[in-house]
């Protein structure tokens, strides 16, 4: 059998151009973020703990609303969703997207304004839906055609519901196949190659109580060129100028969702906003006038884009062993709070902080404490060859679809988050408690 071996390492200075613009090493071996140590939070809230930059999000917010001035931007609260996350959003002047009656319950209670909600879902039930009504959700996306005579009869012959329609603009674009939205062989949206689409708009016309107000398209995830956006602005106003020819409608939205990618290790390529929002709004304006019709309102939905820069996942080193040629260091999380390894096959770059090591760096693989195998968080990391239980690691790039989507396997509870500003921390989701995890079984 071929031994496997890590790959080399060579001693670098530190590179912290994914980390928040706050972050500092104030030490030899130390960082802060918000001005606060992690190794400070990790002994004040324990580990797992998920940690936000509050200056970070609000920045990444005002950076949208600089470069798209004339757009609507939707935070994508799939990302990650707490109270002080809907706070912040309603502060810097974002509107939400959501995809369940739980999300949008949660961003209304907070008090955010439901007019500046829009609700999504491939699947949306009818809780989904009785929840969007009784509320008074700003939009609703349709997703099926079925969707159009439920949603209709839920808004009744005297009530009144503004909706769009998701086609599928039929643009490959995203970093992996299972996050890639905007092609025909997939769940989501309504195909405009094969009519369906064309389909299920007239069906809303003839439903005087959904007034349609625009196209919705969202191409996939981690996209780091401008062009698929293009390409989908040619065909959503392509649409739209056979939708005028044949039903004298002019729609006044256009929503192009998200989808914009970071960068989760040093030198890797992230989204240019700037340059997208200048080449979409030319595509735009140029389209409309060769059809002949009104620029539409851009609508926009980042939201990893927001979040996931604004966190940094710190856990403690329970185990190193080395065998087989390689060094696995295992921590006091996983897949339970960020399955995306074990979905996506993504690695992340994580780092030892909270002491000065002069031991040389070599590669190691940092899995997590769970029962599978796929349970790696990165492999070929530098770390002090003297790495050790007890050590913390910090993991940037971790605000988005880490706790969102975390699960309860091996009831390990789900982490904690904090947010940190100018010196301070404050804890904003506690940590799921096995009396949590108790109280839910009934069973017995």
């Amino acid at each position: 059998m071929t031994t496997v071996h890590e790959p080399a390492v060579t001693t670098v200075a530190p590179d912290l151009s994914v980390w928040p613009a706050s972050t500092a090493e104030p030490r030899p071996g130390d960082l802060a973020v918000g001005g606060v140590a992690l190794a400070e939070l990790a002994d004040r809230f324990g580990t797992p703990v998920y940690v936000l930059d509050e200056a970070e999000v609000r920045g990444r917010c005002r950076t949208y609303r600089q470069v798209f001035p004339d757009a609507e931007v939707l935070y994508a609260a799939k990302a990650f969703l707490c109270r002080a996350m809907v706070h912040w959003m309603d502060e810097e002047g974002l509107g939400l997207d959501v995809c369940s009656a739980g999300e949008l319950e949660l961003a209304v209670t907070t008090g955010f304004p439901p007019e500046r909600i829009v609700l999504h879902g491939n699947a949306k039930s009818p809780h989904d839906l009785e929840c969007a009504l009784r509320l008074g959700v700003g939009r609703i996306v349709i997703d099926s055609p079925s969707e159009i005579a439920r949603l209709a009869a839920a808004v009744g012959p005297g009530g009144h519901q503004k909706v769009m329609v998701r086609v599928v603009p039929g643009i490959h674009a995203g970093g992996h196949q299972k996050i890639r939205t905007g092609t025909e062989d997939q769940k989501f949206g309504l195909s405009v190659s094969d009519g369906y689409a064309q389909h299920a708009i007239a069906r809303i016309l003839d439903q005087p109580q959904l007034e349609l107000t625009g196209l919705h398209c969202h191409l996939g995830s981690q996209i780091t060129s401008v062009k698929p956006y293009l390409g989908a602005v040619r065909r959503l106003v392509g649409l739209m100028a056979r939708l005028h020819r044949q039903h004298g409608l002019v729609l006044p939205e256009l929503d192009l969702g998200g989808g914009h990618g970071i960068a989760y290790h040093p030198g890797e390529q992230a989204l240019d906003l700037t340059t997208l929002a200048r080449k979409v709004r030319a595509e735009l304006t140029e389209a409309c006038a060769s059809a002949g019709l009104p620029v539409p309102r851009l609508i926009i939905e980042p939201g990893r884009a927001v979040a996931g820069p604004a966190g940094v996942a710190l856990y403690r080193v329970l185990a190193v062993k080395r065998t087989g040629g390689r060094t696995f260091v295992a921590v006091d999380g996983g897949m339970s709070d960020n399955p995306r390894p074990a979905l996506y096959g993504v690695r992340y770059a994580p780092r030892l902080v909270g002491r000065d090591s002069g031991a040389p760096l070599l590669p190691a693989t940092v899995v997590g404490r769970h029962c599978e195998a796929g349970d790696v968080l990165a492999a070929g990391v530098p770390l002090p060859e003297d790495v050790r239980p007890g050590d913390l690691l910090a993991v940037p790039v971790a605000g988005a679809y880490q706790l969102s989507m975390a699960s309860g396997y091996n009831l390990v509870g789900r982490p904690p988050v904090a947010a940190v500003r100018d010196g301070h921390a404050r804890l904003l989701v506690r940590r799921e408690s096995l009396e949590d995890i108790r109280s839910r079984d009934v069973g017995l």
